[in-house]
């Protein structure tokens, strides 16, 4: 039997609509009153919040990452389901595989609509995740994401819809595997994603988009000497207006690490491009290139570098990997 540790967070998962069709937290958790009838799962659960997830920081992410922790090294579980709001569920499942190294089943779940609602998705849900989190075809594989049948792995996974119940998807690669009604199918396993372990997380990282246009004008709104990092969603495989860019290049002067990566739903930033603003300029100045994930989760990585006393070539390989 395999003995799980159930982490509520909150989230659409534990909510519930009124009469006006409004959705808000209960005070009881209805994921605690289902009865799952897994005669191979010891499930031992607990309410470590009950927030919704637009209310979650770095800061909850850190305390969800020491619990999982104490569980593994003190108390031999032998997998961990997260239940959590969708809004910012990859990032938090993204800093815990940013942070904690492959071993043990950990999966995020939630739900798109709420626990009364016609066609409630979160029970389901729920039981897919407990089952990945006790397969042993789920151990050394990373965080993962199990939503609407399908498994992704944390490091790609974004939120696509804000209402489709098939919501989360994985650009480019895909989701690692299948959750069907009697069996788990892996297709492959992503690369590592190089983990780092902190104690903390403090720091002013925003992210900036950039437009046809875009001038210096948005940079100069920050107190540059208040930022720890900043994060540019860049235009195509990693460019940008010439203005911009050159603002940008001031700033990296000041010692401020900045991190691209590209707007594109789909597709890799890299440095390309050798004219004024392109991404290849860019590199050259000392911007850092995050590949294959997008600026939310890029953001969680430079906070997470920070925190780890990462600098200069450090901080790069990390961020870039």
């Amino acid at each position: 039997m395999k003995k799980i540790l159930v982490l509520h967070t909150g989230g659409t998962i534990s909510m519930a609509e009124d009469a006006s069709g409004r959705v808000a937290p209960n005070a009881v958790n209805p994921m605690n009153s289902v009865d799952m009838h897994l005669d191979s799962i010891h499930m031992v659960a607990e309410d470590i919040f009950n927030l919704p997830s637009p209310h979650i920081t770095p800061k909850e992410m850190l305390l969800i990452k020491k619990r999982i922790n104490r569980a593994f090294d003190q108390e031999e579980f032998d997998g961990v389901v997260i239940t959590h709001g969708t809004d910012t569920l990859e990032e938090t499942a993204f800093f815990l595989d940013s942070t904690i190294p492959r071993g043990m089943p950990i999966v995020l779940t939630g739900a798109m609509r709420s626990s009364n609602e016609l066609g409630t998705d979160g029970i389901y849900n729920f039981l897919s995740a407990l089952r990945v989190a006790a397969d042993d075809a789920s151990h050394d594989r990373g965080v993962l994401v199990v939503m609407n049948d399908e498994i992704h792995s944390a490091r790609y996974v974004t939120k696509t819809h804000t209402t489709n119940v098939s919501t989360f998807q994985t650009p480019t690669h895909g989701p690692v595997g299948l959750a069907t009604k009697h069996k788990l199918f892996y297709f492959h396993t992503d690369g590592e994603n190089q983990h780092l372990d902190i104690s903390s997380v403090k720091g002013k990282v925003p992210i900036v988009k950039a437009y046809a246009g875009m001038t210096c004008e948005v940079f100069d709104l920050f107190d540059l000497s208040s930022l720890d990092g900043l994060v540019i969603e860049a235009l195509g495989a990693g460019n940008l207006p010439p203005t911009a860019a050159q603002k940008l290049m001031n700033i990296i002067k000041l010692g401020i690490p900045v991190v691209l990566v590209s707007r594109c739903f789909n597709g890799i930033a890299e440095p390309v491009y050798a004219y004024e603003g392109g991404g290849s300029k860019l590199a050259e100045a000392g911007v850092m290139f995050a590949p294959e994930v997008n600026s939310q989760k890029a953001r969680i990585k430079l906070l997470i570098g920070l925190n780890g006393g990462l600098e200069g070539h450090a901080l790069k390989k990390f961020v870039e990997n």
